[in-house]
């Protein structure tokens, strides 16, 4: 056993719980912090005061490593310290078999100092503690970018369900002349007004003038007009529409900004740039993946990466019932961009649809062959990764 200055931190919202002990399981100190730049200060000053005296490298435990943690967890990394997340799970149980009499902050983050030590002998604690490794600084940008892209687009979808329940009971057939709620020119339409029962006294003059309405839509909209109708609830309910339509206007030139940035950040990351050489996978799903994953040194073997993606379903077959389930241990942001692009993947991929059609044969649903197509793509970018080289597709051979 290395001699280390171990630290376990008990994150709260606004005070944290921190206790500073030994290797050898000596207690030096407990204190609360407050999460603010004042306590931070306090925090980082305790530690480096012991590391000094103790003449020890520093390993600090916590919770919630990327959420309340932030950005203590952070600065933990820029002091070069070795940071280690709580899996909060497995704490849970190792808690139901080794059982305390009562439950406390002081009292959990002793028990962190103790698995230190535990996990090292004893299969139950193993595992509740994973080491973070600092990531390089574009994947770290990728994840946040990706998320607030992919929020902001969840956004946009409820916005045009409720919007389009709305327009079905206001104004029925209106929704009717287009395709897909979201079109440029049917948002510049419902936005063109305040009120929606100005829109049928639109001239044509003024309809080619909206952004994304040319001569075809114009025709489209004009015909439309001809027999325009409203329910007598357009009076509150009209000026609602008007209101989402337009955030979703809004949301989406934030999303195309969103992109432009992430689009310029994935050029510069490795990992991004390798998985985007898969063909279907594409500039978003590649960053997304690339900012979720962050480094590939963090797995120890492909199994746990796959797993990590959502592409390793564990068994959950029960007498005769065959089936399967989701592990609980799954990014799902990651596993969302992994199933659109493997979805893409299958359709220009010869190989992979022939994978994916033989699956299909053998009873497997549409989201089981596209897990299954998944897995062994996890497998490629593991390769492609440790072997430094992009995806490539093997010519046939000339008879």
């Amino acid at each position: 056993m290395n001699p280390q200055l171990r630290v376990a931190v008990d994150v709260g919202c606004y005070r944290h719980r921190v206790a500073i002990g030994l290797s050898e399981g000596e207690l030096l100190e407990e204190v609360e912090i407050s999460h603010d730049g004042p306590g931070l200060t306090e925090f980082f000053a305790r530690v480096e005061r012991q590391a000094q005296r103790w003449g020890r490298p520093v390993a600090v435990a916590m919770e919630g490593h990327n959420g309340w943690a932030r950005p203590l967890d952070q600065r933990v990394l820029l002091h070069d310290y070795r940071l280690f997340n709580v899996n909060n799970r497995k704490l849970a149980r190792y808690k139901e078999i080794f059982a305390t009499p009562s439950k406390s902050d002081a009292i959990d983050t002793r028990r962190m100092l103790e698995l230190f030590t535990l996990q090292e002998r004893l299969p139950t604690a193993r595992g509740v503690l994973q080491e973070v490794a600092a990531v390089p600084l574009v994947n770290a940008q990728l994840q946040t970018l990706t998320r607030r892209r992919r929020q902001l687009v969840n956004e946009r979808k409820q916005l045009g369900a409720r919007v389009q329940a709305a327009l079905q009971a206001v104004c029925p057939g209106l929704l009717a002349i287009t395709g897909r709620l979201d079109n440029r020119w049917f948002l510049s339409l419902l936005t063109a007004r305040t009120d929606l029962r100005q829109l049928p006294r639109l001239r044509e003059r003024t309809l080619r003038g909206l952004r994304g309405v040319g001569r075809t839509y114009a025709a489209t909209i004009r015909a439309w007009q001809r027999e325009a109708t409203y329910a007598t609830s357009v009076d509150y309910v009209g000026p609602m529409i008007v209101q989402d339509a337009r955030r979703m206007v809004e949301l989406g030139t934030q999303i195309g900004a969103l992109e432009t940035q992430i689009e310029a950040l994935a050029a510069d990351s490795a990992l991004a740039r390798r998985i985007d050489s898969i063909p279907g996978y594409g500039l978003i799903s590649a960053a997304e993946l690339a900012g979720e994953i962050g480094r590939i040194e963090r797995f120890e073997q492909e199994a746990s990466l796959a797993m990590y993606l959502g592409m390793a379903p564990v068994d959950a077959s029960s007498g005769e019932r065959q089936g399967s389930r989701s592990p609980r241990h799954v990014n799902r942001r990651a596993k969302a961009a992994m199933m659109i692009a493997v979805m893409r993947h299958q359709t220009q991929v010869p190989e992979s649809a022939a994978f994916y059609a033989k699956k299909r044969q053998h009873g497997k649903t549409h989201q089981q062959a596209l897990r299954a197509l998944g897995r062994h793509l996890v497998r490629v970018i593991w390769s492609m990764i440790h072997q430094g080289r992009d995806y490539r597709t093997t010519e046939p051979t000339p008879i």
